[in-house]
């Protein structure tokens, strides 16, 4: 289990490459290896003696936030005092949500500037460098919620190296207030230390917080937690702009290092952050981390939005405060298969009692139980004896057998009370049959809200024993959740399908089509752990009105799911349309334009390029709000006019505000698609990023050598597979990293490969590779299996190696049993030579360590020769008389 730090995050850290390894990141890395290939100038003394240590001299941090649009620069200098070059790693945590656009490196005196290229023009300059000889550099990302940043450079002796990094972000709104957090793990203490935040916002500026420095595990912090005295503030007299500075010294260092430290050893020793375990060099490098910086804030804002133009593009932002909430039905969908025992399941029980408290007297529920078996609960559950523990429900569930479906349930106090006793006795058992109880869920909802003209309705609920007069005034309720109800589906998941439908494809396809229609549902994905697909989540509620969250397997699960839950649970319009007149708008420029809803405390931003002859924008919204009696709802209608500006304000940044809008937007289009779909979407955020020299998923960037035309870079990090002149190996120590844990997304999605470190070295060509270890060998049963090394990722335990330009990552157990296909060994026949008896054609395709012959090969023995045990399992095509053979 590796948790993450809250996606608005950064992490700073500059450590030389005989630190005390510590644990590593997981999430995508940037990555940059560079040697600026000069010789030194300088005499070094050849007798053998210990090097003083690098020395971390200066961090400077500035962020401009200008209608929440975020440009951060980091500038960091490193001393070399020793007469010999050493190796200097910089190292830097982004939001996930961050685009990279600019990164300069100034060693002895030269100037390193990187450049965005399309990753492949990139991978072309890359092998062009590497066969000329020249420096490598390596900058890499895959995943939408890429993180890490790193760059490993040789620093000549006696000099101080530069670091500057520049990264832009749209600060999103959660419960009311914009959150802006930069980590602080420097990897040393810092002389000179200093965090600036200048605000500058087009209306008032009504909280401004500056909390005490967290850990970065914790949910946002709230007005209640204690502030940080050493932060100053300075306002505007017009309250429009305000400046934040923090310069801790040594001592306050020190102190926030301890506070950090203490409150890491409190975790759970079951509680497996990215960057920490219970080693002691890890704990060591805890002395450093000093913690996450936070500031939060928020304006003043109209229920009507406003609308800033600049330049020949314009932000249009709506975040209604004073509207009373739609009421909803909302579906609470729950695994609790034989995966969310013991912690997990404890803490879904917690998270749905405060949940439970939270619904509005007006609003409606229904709790789906899946694991094996899918049941819709019924109140009356909660007067009776409790089911035993760990059974299964005789309410089994496939496309052909419904589900008893349970009318929804108005969110009394009395029923409120019921649930919370029925969501006690929630235990984990069982498969996950993740089909069933979607396909349940979406026929609850469009059951719950039956066209009033439908007679049936009445019969399917009528289960009391109060006559024609409790079936009547039921009859009454259930056609005014049709007409009054914003239907909500909160699905909660800590795995993959297992039981029945388990193609996620197929899934994807039948819900959306399930959800279609007028009574389409806004379905939000809880990712809760590690083994949660978070790829097919993402993209199973982008196609269906919603998004995707990560939910950390740590002491605070319960809060983040209960935090997550009030993110989406006060709908204040719905059905939201903003409509620009066309000649006044560029056509193809205006980003998304409708919203399914606007939840309080949330914000809405659109973008688009202004017509080159419009003189003024005159939108419309169009949307329904609640009535002020809570239970109704009405047209919601508003027009504006705002005349567009002749002179352009150089501190707008309307124009990177709508390419980084744009780009998201385009990415999460293309990943909500079928794979068979056009790719123009694609090929329109690239052609953005270019322009714009943003590092995202489709670019990478170039570091050029100076008075050189040629570059190296650039790929992921995880398909880093270079010749084999080029390949480091041997002496080999991980990259010492933060304890980092935050709550995606990124979707991510699409996790990376990392943890890396370079070898010591003064060559032109530093490379990277992962540290193995005997003991992980042994953790998965291949200690006499040494070859298998090379191609380990312990991170994500997988092998991974490049076969013919395509990746190849097969998945590795632990089990003292080792996996098998179901139905049997079967034949080998996409391997160019088997492993064992000569006889090539009685091969068969086993789990590694079942084939005995395998433990004298070599790797690239074993990339002619592998195949996939259960479509995902490292497998070898082995003669038969070798498999399970004893030794």
């Amino acid at each position: 289990m590796k948790p993450r730090w809250p996606m608005i995050a950064l992490c700073i850290s500059v450590l030389v490459a005989s630190a005390p390894s510590a644990a590593f990141p997981t999430k995508d890395e940037y990555v940059v290896i560079a040697d600026n290939n000069q010789k030194s100038t300088v005499p070094v003394d050849t007798t053998e003696k210990p090097r003083a240590p690098i020395k971390l001299t200066e961090m400077r941090v500035r962020s401009e936030v200008a209608l929440r649009y975020a440009r951060t620069s980091v500038l960091t200098h490193v001393h070399n005092p020793d007469a010999r070059p050493q190796e200097v790693t910089f190292r830097m945590l982004l939001p996930d949500t961050a685009f990279i656009s600019g990164f300069t490196m100034i060693l002895s005196g030269k100037s390193y500037k990187a450049y965005v290229k399309e990753k492949e023009e990139a991978k072309q300059i890359y092998t062009q460098a590497v066969s000329q000889g020249l420096g490598a550099a390596h900058v890499a990302t895959k995943a939408r919620d890429s993180n890490h940043f790193t760059v490993s450079t040789n620093v000549e002796g006696n000099t101080t190296a530069v670091f500057d990094l520049r990264y832009e972000e749209f600060l999103v709104r959660r419960n009311g207030l914009y959150n802006h957090a930069i980590n602080l793990h420097p990897g040393s203490f810092v002389p000179k230390m200093e965090v600036v935040v200048h605000i500058k916002e087009s209306q008032k500026i009504t909280a401004l917080r500056v909390p005490e420095v967290r850990t970065g595990n914790e949910v946002d912090a709230t007005e209640k937690d204690a502030q940080n005295s050493k932060a100053v503030i300075q306002k505007s007299t017009n309250e429009k702009e305000a400046t934040v500075t923090f310069t801790p010294d040594l001592t306050e260092q020190r102190r926030l290092a301890q506070i950090y430290a203490e409150k890491t050893k409190q975790k759970s020793s079951s509680e497996k952050y990215i960057g920490y375990s219970s080693t002691e060099e890890e704990n060591d490098e805890d002395a450093t981390v000093l913690g996450q910086f936070v500031v939060q804030y928020d304006v003043e804002r109209t229920n009507n939005g406003e609308i800033l133009v600049n330049d020949g593009y314009f932000v249009h932002f709506m975040a209604p405060t004073s509207l009373p909430p739609l009421s909803k039905y909302v579906v609470f969908v729950l695994d609790t298969s034989g995966s969310m025992m013991g912690r997990k399941v404890e803490q879904l029980r917690s998270a749905m009692e405060a949940i439970l408290s939270d619904l509005n007297p007006n609003d409606y529920f229904s709790i789906v139980e899946f694991n094996s078996d899918v049941k819709v609960h019924e109140l009356k559950e909660a007067d009776e004896e409790p089911a035993p523990a760990y059974s299964h429900y005789s309410y089994f569930n496939t496309r052909n057998t419904p589900v008893t479906l349970v009318p929804p349930s108005p969110a009394t106090a009395e029923n409120i009370a019921k649930a919370k006793v029925i969501v006690s006795r929630l235990n984990a058992s069982g498969g996950t049959n993740i089909y069933s109880a979607l396909e349940v869920a979406f026929n609850l909802v469009r059951k719950g809200t039956r066209n009033e003209n439908e007679t049936d309705v009445s019969s399917t609920v009528a289960t009391t024993t109060d006559g024609v007069s409790t079936t009547a005034a039921t009859t009454k309720k259930t056609e005014k959740i049709e007409k009054e109800l914003e239907p909500i589906v909160i699905f909660l998941t800590d795995g993959d399908p297992t039981v029945g439908e388990t193609s996620t494809a197929r899934i994807l396809s039948f819900i959306t089509e399930k959800n279609s229609g007028d009574k389409r549902a806004s379905l939000y994905s809880l990712a809760f752990g590690e083994d949660a697909d978070r790829a097919f989540l993402r993209k199973l509620s982008l196609r269906n009105e919603g998004f995707m969250r990560h939910i950390y397997e740590a002491a605070d699960a319960a809060l983040q799911l209960h935090d997550f839950y009030r993110q989406v649970s006060s709908p204040l319009l719905s059905h939201v349309q903003f409509l620009y007149p066309e000649k006044q708008i560029k056509e193809g420029s205006l980003s998304r334009n409708k919203f399914r809803t606007i939840n309080a405390g949330s914000e809405v931003a659109i973008v688009g390029q202004v017509a080159d002859d419009a003189t003024e924008i005159t939108p419309q919204v169009n949307a329904f709000c609640g009535n002020d009696d809570g239970i109704g709802r009405k047209r919601y209608e508003v027009s504006q006019k705002v005349i567009v500006p002749k002179t352009k304000d150089e501190h707008l940044p309307l124009e990177r505000l709508w390419a980084y809008l744009t780009i998201k937007q385009l990415l999460d289009k293309r990943d909500a698609a079928d794979d068979s779909k056009d790719d123009s979407a694609e090929k329109k955020a690239l052609a953005i990023a270019l322009k714009y020299e943003f590092v995202t998923p489709l670019t990478s960037l170039v570091v050029v050598k100076p008075e050189e035309t040629n570059a190296v870079d650039v790929e992921s990090v995880d398909n880093l597979r270079l010749p084999p002149p080029y390949f480091a190996s041997g002496n080999i120590q991980p990259l010492a990293l933060d304890a980092a844990h935050f709550p995606d997304a990124l979707q991510v999605e699409d996790d990376m490969d990392y943890g890396f470190e370079t070898t010591r070295t003064t060559t032109p060509i530093i490379l990277t590779t992962y540290a193995t270890t005997t003991a992980q060998l042994e953790s998965y049963h291949l200690e006499f299996f040494e070859w298998t090394s090379s191609l380990l990722n312990p991170f994500k335990d997988t092998l991974a190696f490049n076969d013919n330009g395509t990746e190849v990552i097969l998945k590795l157990s632990k089990d003292d049993d080792p996996p098998k296909a179901d139905g049997g060994d079967t034949e080998c026949s996409n391997s160019t030579s088997a492993v064992g008896a000569s006889d090539s054609a009685a091969s068969v395709c086993v789990y590694l360590t079942r084939c005995h012959a395998a433990r004298s090969i070599t790797a690239d023995d074993y990339q002619k020769s592998y195949c996939v045990v259960d479509n995902k399992y490292a497998g070898v095509c082995c003669a038969r008389a070798d498999v399970d053979k004893t030794p």
